[in-house]
């Protein structure tokens, strides 16, 4: 049986007085200081859950005068829950978001005054770090909560079992593909566990950015206005790969996929499939539970479309966290933050769950005991840090992307259950994805 997430908790008050301080929004002490309450949210695994509780108690004790109500949700959910904020103009104070930030651009308070002021420590963070998180004028969103990337994270029992060959860093989709049929016909397990809300960033953004020359393509160009490629059957060899597998019960289909709330209940995770699609941010945790039960797991680089072409894959911001614009404690949402990102002793806690911290000193300092999961995610990262990479990376996503992205998963399925073909699921996407530029 799945566990559900859960999907609100309240911390423990925790208040003391140090100085007086009224601002009318909320509650004295007997010293008067100002009483703040501060409201976050964010999404992600059970452990992400506990040991972001856990800090944020630590922050409450460290600043007696804050208190922290947060709540934690599904990717899906947050992002629902989310909406329905934006439209009544009470977004959490301190809130998470990854690249389909401009959506919610109009929400959010840039850093930069703060940072200029000093209450937005960013002295062990360098400026190409402080980058991956702007916007092309220069204004900081937020923070990253580390450096990641993606993966395919494997057993490697399960692919002994098959007779599979070890990925090697060159493996392409074929590869993958077969790997995946073997598996199913070896174990009757399955041999790709879903993509879900990533099947867009496999089939659409990397698979594009790998055919032609490193750079040549992507799925929207550089400047946001328009599309990074004019053939929209560059996209239906994966999209026929990929419901290929799920007709032929080697990926789960759609209502399977439902049953994958978070990756600590991925298909991989639970012993039913061979593979996974994963930020190999997430890699320690799932490494760590299935350790627990004798099972290792390894990391394998994104399949390509050609052995010889570009990994189409690059490092990137995981998540940042942002303040937010409806926020009536924006000072004191951005000092959180700061430490959040800065202290050593926070991330001890959160032992870089969301991904590579951008802190040196807090790097430094997970690198002395990384645990074997960790240590795998750190030498992942060196290694696709060093493929050649485009000389320039449009780290923005446009507003209108995540219905696109919904649409692309559904023509995926579609195509599993006979109702389209691959080449008409590949227009569909080119076209829906286009009529975005247009309205």
């Amino acid at each position: 049986m799945k566990k559900k997430l859960l999907a609100v908790g309240l911390s423990a008050l925790m208040m003391m007085s140090m100085a007086a301080c009224d601002t009318g929004n909320g509650k004295q002490s007997s010293g008067d200081e100002e009483q703040i309450t501060l409201r976050m949210a964010w999404w992600g695994s059970q452990t992400r859950h506990d040991r972001t509780v856990q800090v944020i108690e630590m922050y409450e004790k460290e600043h007696p005068n804050v208190k922290i109500e947060y709540e934690f949700f599904s990717f899906d959910d947050y992002f629902t829950k989310l909406k329905t904020l934006v439209a009544s103009d009470n977004v959490w104070d301190v809130f998470q978001l990854g690249g389909n930030f401009p959506e919610y651009m109009d929400k959010i308070e840039f850093l930069n005054s703060y940072i200029d002021s000093g209450i937005v420590d960013h002295s062990k963070i360098s400026d190409a770090y402080l980058k991956i998180t702007q916007d092309t004028e220069g204004n900081q969103i937020g923070l990253s909560n580390g450096l990641n990337t993606y993966g395919i994270a494997y057993d490697v029992d399960m692919f002994k079992a098959a007779g599979v060959p070890t990925p090697t860093e060159n493996w392409t989709w074929d590869d993958f593909a077969n790997a995946a049929r073997k598996i199913k016909a070896a174990t009757g397990h399955y041999g790709s566990s879903g993509f879900t809300s990533s099947e867009f960033i496999a089939g659409c953004s990397t698979y594009v950015a790998q055919q032609g020359a490193v750079g040549e393509y992507g799925f929207f160009n550089l400047e946001l206005t328009g599309m990074g490629f004019k053939d929209p059957q560059m996209l239906t060899p994966y999209i026929q790969m990929r419901a290929d597998l799920i007709k032929e019960g080697a990926s789960p289909d759609a209502g399977a996929e439902m049953e994958i709330t978070n990756i600590e209940n991925d298909f991989l995770v639970t012993g039913e499939a061979g593979m996974t699609w994963v930020a190999v941010n997430q890699f320690p945790t799932i490494y760590d539970v299935c350790a627990q039960e004798g099972r290792t797991l390894a990391l394998a680089t994104v399949p390509r479309y050609k052995a010889d072409g570009p990994a189409g894959t690059v490092i990137m911001s995981s998540q940042m966290l942002c303040v937010s614009k409806d926020s009536k404690h924006k000072e004191e949402a951005a000092k959180f933050i700061s430490w959040f990102q800065n202290s050593v002793d926070c991330n001890n806690v959160l032992q870089g769950e969301r991904g590579i911290p951008i802190n040196s000193d807090v790097l430094a300092a997970l690198q002395q005991n990384a645990t074997e999961g960790q240590k795998l995610m750190y030498n992942y990262v060196d290694l696709v840090g060093s493929f050649p990479t485009p000389e320039k990376i449009n780290v923005l996503s446009p507003a209108g992307q995540d219905q696109v992205v919904d649409q692309y998963r559904n023509f995926v399925q579609q195509v599993a259950t006979g109702s389209i073909t691959a080449k008409e699921a590949a227009q569909k996407t080119y076209d829906a994805a286009q009529a975005i530029f247009s309205k």
